[in-house]
Formats: structure tokens, C-alpha cells, sequence
């Protein structure tokens, strides 16, 4: 499509809709958008050098920060250098194993609390029901079971704040000020409004209670021994947003795709159902519980290549630089596609065909380590990577164990977003109990 289509209609709105059958077959394009180079590789050695061989010289863009800047400030997603290096070494610290396997109770406790309310008279839209579950373990996992971070009203928000970030993108790359012109954009905003003041009063309540040992408490902590006062409630502010958001969209995401995927196979379902059953039989509480599900974790990394949970990837280069037989200048953006990445014919058979068993151990370790980045890569690899996988493990065991879920007739399902990759409208399915 010619650029100026980005900017409007359907293009506007959802960062995969407009790829052409031959950018799934080339290595490597280049395109002028506002003013900007931008390059989009697509060989594994050439992603790697601008992730993880020559990280430095790529930043967060601009753009990214101006609009992400309004909900997640300066925290560990848009944030660059020491800035960037200090925060990761703070948050670290609640992702270890030890501390994801802490939660698993928590996991298992979402997952059935939103089961129990199910029932098999009608279709259940399996993205909100993922959604709400999500929310509830980052609430209770990260933020001590904060009521005001699961209500109805922060979903509400949530949704209307992620909508509005395509709206803004040609303002931001223009360098246009922010104005609010739909009603989507005026929704967006409110959603931003009220998911930072919201995040405020927790971060502020906690400041007056003296802290606490969880996620929060640590962050805040932490943040108080390296900055001054108003920055370290600045930075806990922004940093509880970003792992609010992040931490319950893109898992959430993930899972309901890969209910969606089940549901169309309802043999290999059967199959999952049965490892489920079997695995939770041995205690769903225990650490070793992921373990004991093999094929679900392939049906989830087969999930994660076809749905990636972030469509796209950008940097900025900082100083010149060379991928392969291309030159980088200074300010060009290099924009990596999962999307794109993990369905190209030159590095996956029959790519968009669903199959786990891609994931079986000789076959991963045939592949280049950049042909696959669900979770990004290099320094700057997802830090809740682990805790989102035991999540969705975890939940979608408890689920399969105990519902069949089957697709729902003539709907079709189309993913959207620029942000994430959702279903658009919604999943709903139609379930029964085992």
C-alpha cells in the first residue's frame, strides 16, 4: 500500500491489515514515512544486530515515547541508558523463578475464580473473560489486590487508552500537539486521564502507608534510595502503569488466541484437555506444574508465533550504522515485524498453518534465535517473559481441563491493534463442561 494509506481507514487502525503476500517473502525493505527512513528487516542475523550485537546504538523512538509518554512517562518500556539500566536491575528482582513460581496460587486462584462464573447457555467473549484474569492476577500479584486496578471502570479505560494510540500517530509524526478531534480520541484521553490518576492515588497510598514487600512496595523502595523524592514517585508512578498494562494485555491476548486455535482443532483440544487433567491432578500449586505440560507450552509458543503479542518492534539509530548491505543513518528508524518475521516463507514451512509441533526440542534448536521474538530480544527481552508463561499455562490448564471450547458459528475472528494484537470485537465461543 503507498504510505499515506497508513494514516487512514482500516490501515490507520490496525498495524497488520495492508501487508501484501511479498512482504512475507522478502529480506529486507526500506520506506519514506513523514520524513522518515524507515527500514524493516527481515533476516534473523540483521534483527540481531539491532537488538542485541549493536543494542546501544538503537533506541526507543521518539515517536513511541510521545505517545506512549502520556500513560507510562519515562518507565521501563520508554526509557533509554542508565535511566533505563537502573529500572531494569530494580524490577528484575520480582521476575526471578523463585518469585514466579510464588504465584502460581495466585494464577490458579484467578483462574478458577472467573471459571466458576461461567455457564454453557450462550456464547462467553473468551477475550474478556481473559482479560478480567489477567487484571486480577497483576492486581493481586504486583499490587496487593488493589480493588480500584480490576473494576469495570479500569477495563473500560484500558480499552478506550490503547484504541487512541493509532489516532495519534500522525500528529506525533508530524510533530503536531495532541488534540482530540473523535470520540475515540476524547475517550482515549479519559482512559489516560483516569488510568494515571488512579495509579497515582496507589502509588501515593502505598508512599503513606510505608511500604510493603510485594512488586510495588519493592519498586517504590528502590526508587526512593536513587532519586529524589519527586522523581522516585514519578518514576514509581510510571513504572506501576507500564506493568499494569503490559503485564495483563498482552497475556491476555495471547491466551484467548490460543483458545481461539483450539477451538478449531477440537481433536488436538481433547488432547491438551487430557495433559491438563493429568498435569493439575499432580498439584496445581506446585512449582513443577509447567513442567508437566509440554503440549499446552507448544500450542502456546505455536500461538505466540502466528498471534505475536506486539506486531511490531521499533528503534532509533543514534549514529550511523550497516545492516548487511543497507547503510543506517543517524535518526532513521528500523521497524521489526513479528508479524511479518514469524510467517515469512523464507524461514518457516507452511507458515500459516497452526502446528505445535514446531516447538519439539530438535526443531527449535535448528532455528536462528532472532527468527522468533514473541518477547523481543536481546537486553531489552521482555523482563515478565517467564511470569507471563506460567500465567497462561497455568490458567489455560484449569480452563481445558474442565471446558471444551468450540467456535461460534459464522463469526469470524480478524486480529487488529497497534499497540497489541487482539481479536477485534471480542472472541466469543461456545462452551461446555467436560
Amino acid at each position: 500500500m503507498p504510505v499515506w494509506r497508513g494514516f487512514f481507514g482500516e490501515r490507520a487502525r490496525n498495524a497488520i491489515y495492508g501487508w501484501s503476500q511479498v512482504a512475507f517473502r522478502q529480506p529486507y525493505m526500506q520506506r519514506k514515512v513523514a520524513g522518515f527512513n524507515v527500514h524493516i528487516p527481515l533476516e534473523p542475523a540483521l534483527i540481531q544486530r539491532v537488538l542485541l550485537d549493536n543494542a546501544a546504538n538503537y533506541e526507543k523512538p521518539r515517536i513511541v515515547k510521545t505517545l506512549l509518554a502520556p500513560v507510562i512517562g519515562r518507565g521501563l518500556l520508554t526509557s533509554d541508558g542508565e535511566l533505563w539500566r537502573g529500572q531494569r536491575r530494580i524490577v528484575a528482582a520480582s521476575f526471578v523463578p523463585p518469585a514466579v513460581d510464588a504465584s502460581l496460587p495466585i494464577f490458579a486462584g484467578a483462574a478458577r475464580a472467573v471459571m466458576a462464573r461461567w455457564d454453557a447457555t450462550g456464547p462467553v467473549d473468551m477475550a474478556a473473560q481473559a482479560t478480567a484474569t489477567t487484571m486480577r492476577i497483576i492486581s493481586d500479584s504486583l499490587f496487593a489486590g488493589d480493588e480500584r486496578l480490576t473494576s469495570d471502570a479500569a477495563t473500560a479505560h484500558i480499552a478506550a487508552a490503547l484504541d487512541a494510540f493509532s489516532g495519534r500517530r500522525l500528529q506525533a509524526l508530524l510533530g503536531l500537539p495532541e488534540f482530540h478531534l473523535t470520540a475515540k480520541a476524547r475517550a482515549g484521553r479519559r482512559g489516560q486521564v483516569y488510568l494515571r490518576e488512579t495509579l497515582t492515588e496507589v502509588v501515593r497510598d502505598r508512599l503513606r502507608a510505608g511500604g510493603s514487600d510485594d512488586f510495588l512496595g519493592i519498586l517504590i523502595k528502590a526508587l526512593g534510595e536513587r532519586f529524589e523524592p519527586a522523581e522516585a514517585e514519578a518514576l514509581a508512578i510510571d513504572n506501576a502503569a507500564t506493568f499494569y498494562l503490559a503485564g495483563h494485555e498482552t497475556t491476555a491476548n495471547a491466551m484467548a488466541w490460543a483458545l481461539f486455535l483450539l477451538s478449531e482443532q477440537p481433536a488436538l483440544q481433547d488432547e491438551v484437555a487430557v495433559e491438563a487433567k493429568a498435569a493439575l491432578g499432580g498439584g496445581e500449586d506446585d512449582p513443577g506444574l509447567p513442567e508437566r505440560l509440554p503440549l499446552l507450552r507448544r500450542v502456546i509458543e505455536e500461538t505466540l508465533r502466528l498471534y505475536p503479542p506486539a506486531p511490531r518492534i521499533d528503534r532509533q539509530a543514534v549514529a550511523a550504522d550497516r545492516l548487511g548491505e543497507h547503510d543506517i543513518g543517524p535518526g532513521d528508524i528500523v521497524s521489526i515485524w513479528p508479524w511479518l518475521l514469524h510467517r515469512h516463507e523464507a524461514l518457516w514451512d507452511d507458515p500459516d498453518a497452526f502446528d505445535p509441533e514446531r516447538w519439539q526440542p530438535e526443531a527449535k534448536a535448528a532455528r536462528h534465535r532472532f527468527q522468533y521474538i514473541p518477547f523481543g530480544g536481546g537486553p531489552r527481552l521482555c523482563v515478565g517473559a517467564r511470569f507471563a508463561t506460567v500465567e497462561a499455562l497455568t490458567v489455560l490448564a484449569h480452563w481445558l481441563s474442565r471446558w471444551r471450547f468450540a467456535p461460534l458459528p459464522g463469526r469470524a475472528v480478524t486480529p487488529s491493534g497497534m499497540v497489541t494484537l487482539r481479536p477485534a470485537g471480542g472472541l466469543p465461543l461456545l462452551l461446555s463442561r467436560r
